[in-house]
């Protein structure tokens, strides 16, 4: 393993000690974190390529404990669990545990070291156009990326009702490597730049900037989906086509509930059996060949709502993947995956 990493147990009585199993991880004794309460009916491993080409269950602890930085923190073994363990609460947890020291932090900064520099203190916020209204839009730092055309459209759209715009990273990426530090600070950062600005209300494009910063914030989180259909704005699609849901909207379907009502019918079927779309946290550095086939069974002709899996699915080959976004604003974009970095860079000039 390229990081021998430490984590912090909850002191069990001596039945647990020997049994291969790690107990409760991190101080508070919570029984979605207790892997002593795995009973290894390989649920977990059914349902994640990572498990299952390691041969785990989120019950393993000291195994997974050494593969922390392998899992993709979809979490698919948590959604399938009977025992209701939370195995991306608990990867994280590892994951946190193995930057306590100097040198674990170390390793793991020169690992992700080109990620990190450009959002551990990310290089390409801009706060110029916030406006002066109550509300701001959060596009993230992948919608910009992959959607410039409509990033412009929905800004020019906003800017109508005096919402500006915000150019900035959530820090979820960050806060997946284990940086606890580091992402209160981004969290504590955002909240003091929109108090600042008398920002009440955060309008975001994308769901991992959605889930992630939701509840952290002083301000209201709120999707772009629901603010236009507030405004008025944005036409009804025909389907016809299957929807790839990203992780994070996975278990509670917030942001495709939204979506739906931008559809005249129902015109799609929830895509099952495949996991994630292999960017999901930061694995594909330990998991090349996971990553690379993990949109494999993806057939052509799909719709995403996640601009990050809607350039991941493309570069692996599949045509046709349309984001939701840019269908029912008309702009009719597909993702440019080969400026996607340029794009980014442009939002800091605007």
């Amino acid at each position: 393993m390229w990081l021998k990493k430490r984590y912090v147990v909850k002191e069990t009585g001596a039945s647990d000690r020997g049994s291969g199993k790690a107990p409760y991880i991190g101080a508070d004794k919570d029984s979605s974190l207790d892997l002593t309460r795995c009973i290894h009916c390989h649920k977990c491993q059914n349902n994640c390529k990572f498990l299952a080409k390691h041969r785990i269950d989120i019950g393993d602890g000291d195994k997974l404990n050494d593969l922390a930085y392998h899992c993709f923190l979809c979490g698919e073994c948590t959604a399938v669990c009977p025992m209701k363990i939370d195995g991306r609460e608990v990867v994280l947890r590892f994951r946190q545990s193995a930057v306590d020291d100097l040198a674990g932090e170390e390793q793991i900064s020169k690992r992700y070291k080109g990620m990190l520099l450009e959002k551990r203190k990310y290089i390409f916020k801009n706060y110029r156009h916030a406006g002066n209204g109550h509300a701001a839009f959060f596009p993230g730092c992948n919608f910009v990326s992959m959607y410039p055309k409509t990033t412009k459209h929905v800004v020019a759209l906003l800017k109508e009702v005096n919402i500006g715009v915000i150019y900035d990273c959530c820090g979820k990426p960050v806060a997946e490597l284990g940086l606890a530090e580091d992402e209160q600070r981004i969290i504590s950062d955002i909240d003091n730049r929109l108090r600042e600005l008398g920002i009440s209300e955060l309008v975001t494009a994308c769901p991992n900037c959605y889930d992630f910063l939701g509840g952290k914030l002083e301000a209201k989180v709120v999707s772009i989906y629901d603010k236009l259909a507030e405004l008025g704005i944005g036409a009804e699609v025909e389907g016809g086509k299957k929807m790839f849901m990203p992780c994070p909207d996975r278990n509670k379907g917030e942001l495709l509930s939204q979506i739906e009502e931008n559809f005249a019918k129902k015109p799609f079927e929830k895509i099952d059996g495949v996991q994630c779309c292999g960017l999901g946290g930061s694995a594909g550095a330990c998991e090349p060949e996971l990553a690379k086939n993990m949109t494999k069974k993806l057939e052509d002709g799909i719709w995403v709502y996640c601009a990050t899996c809607a350039g991941k699915i493309t570069r692996d080959g599949h045509k046709d993947v349309k984001h939701v976004l840019p269908e029912i604003l008309g702009t009719c974009e597909s993702p440019d995956t080969k400026k996607s970095y340029f794009n980014r860079v442009f939002t800091k000039f605007k």
